[in-house]
């Protein structure tokens, strides 16, 4: 079964798909996590991003994700790819057409013939467009930026509010006018406004529409 969670930068999606994919026993993927990886690698060898740059890129990437973990050429990059920069960069990156196909084609081979919940930006729409289950979750702008700039604090992180709202503007504009992929719910997607909610209370709202009270 594959659970599609789709939703802007600080909507609580990753929180949400972790708890979800935890009570079910189903395996987790944060695809974002693989667009800052490749972005990550672009910006330590200091690559301009842009399609002729990134093709080349991409030929000597690896990139897997498992254990609820991305690897980038092997290495866990997972606490290398959550600052403000690499967010930045990874909405840049992502608005190629090359990065977001090969891209589809990973979380594709990733995901076939398991139980898994995946959260991004394009599963419902692009990647799992035949998902059995979808949900867009969202919130207010002043909601996911408070959010994140918490987040980013408790990994010890540097941030300025101020920033972390403005880089939000900037994502979210990013991120719904792309060519390629752009965010947005996929028609038969539930959605869910987060932004006076507990984390644990919207799993449990997506569990029920799953399966039931019961589910968790």
């Amino acid at each position: 079964m594959i659970i599609a969670i789709d939703g802007p930068s600080g909507a609580g999606k990753s929180t949400v798909a972790r708890l979800l994919s935890k009570e079910l026993g189903y395996e987790y993927i944060d695809t974002g996590a693989m667009y800052r990886a490749l972005a990550y690698k672009a910006y330590k060898q200091n690559i301009d991003i842009n399609e002729a740059n990134i093709a080349e890129l991409l030929e000597t990437t690896n990139i897997t994700y498992y254990d609820n973990k991305v690897f980038l050429d092997g290495e866990n990059v997972e606490n290398l790819i959550r600052n403000e920069e690499i967010s930045i960069a990874a909405s840049k990156i992502s608005s190629l057409k090359i990065v977001r196909e090969k891209m589809v084609e990973i979380q594709r081979k990733i995901a076939k013939n398991k139980n898994v919940v995946l959260e991004g930006r394009d599963i419902g729409t692009i990647v799992f467009p035949d998902a059995e289950h979808k949900f867009f979750i969202t919130a207010s702008l002043e909601e996911r930026a408070k959010r994140r700039y918490e987040q980013l604090k408790l990994n010890n992180i540097k941030a300025d509010y101020t920033n972390v709202i403005n880089d939000m503007i900037k994502r979210d504009e990013n991120d719904s006018t792309r060519k390629f992929s752009p965010l947005k719910p996929a028609e038969d997607a539930i959605l869910i406004d987060t932004t006076n909610m507990d984390l644990n209370e919207v799993t449990k709202t997506i569990a029920q529409y799953i399966g039931g009270s019961n589910v968790l």
